[in-house]
């Protein structure tokens, strides 16, 4: 079960544009299953085996960098977003209410949804 919600949560983090941001929280409600960021998370956390899946733009609903130490490095993630032109201070994305990309404004949930 959880995996298949993984794998879902993967499908729309892959979806997430270079140079931007989301949230754990519009990730979740994005799958129907908006008291579930947390889950995100442990998803995102469950992730560094697939280099595929960009977990370094998922942030907290505050543009923090909550899962920092899940990257094998203290500056890993926000190497990995500099990389990407993002500006992160103390572990926080700077104008983050510019890059934060929310799914149900980008996607079609109801197509998303029934494609799984």
């Amino acid at each position: 079960m959880a995996s298949e919600f993984f794998d879902r949560v993967y499908r729309v983090v892959r979806l997430i544009p270079e140079g931007r941001v989301s949230t754990y929280g519009h990730i979740a409600r994005f799958l129907g299953t908006g008291r579930s960021a947390r889950v995100v998370g442990y998803a995102m956390n469950a992730s560094h085996n697939d280099p595929s899946v960009p977990a370094h733009r998922v942030v907290n609903r505050k543009g923090l960098l909550t899962g920092k130490h899940f990257f094998g490095g203290s500056t890993v993630m926000e190497d990995l977003l500099a990389s990407e032109g993002i500006t992160v201070v103390n572990d926080e994305i700077q104008n983050f209410g510019e890059l934060v990309w929310d799914p149900m404004e980008h996607l079609d949930q109801e197509e998303f949804l029934e494609s799984i």
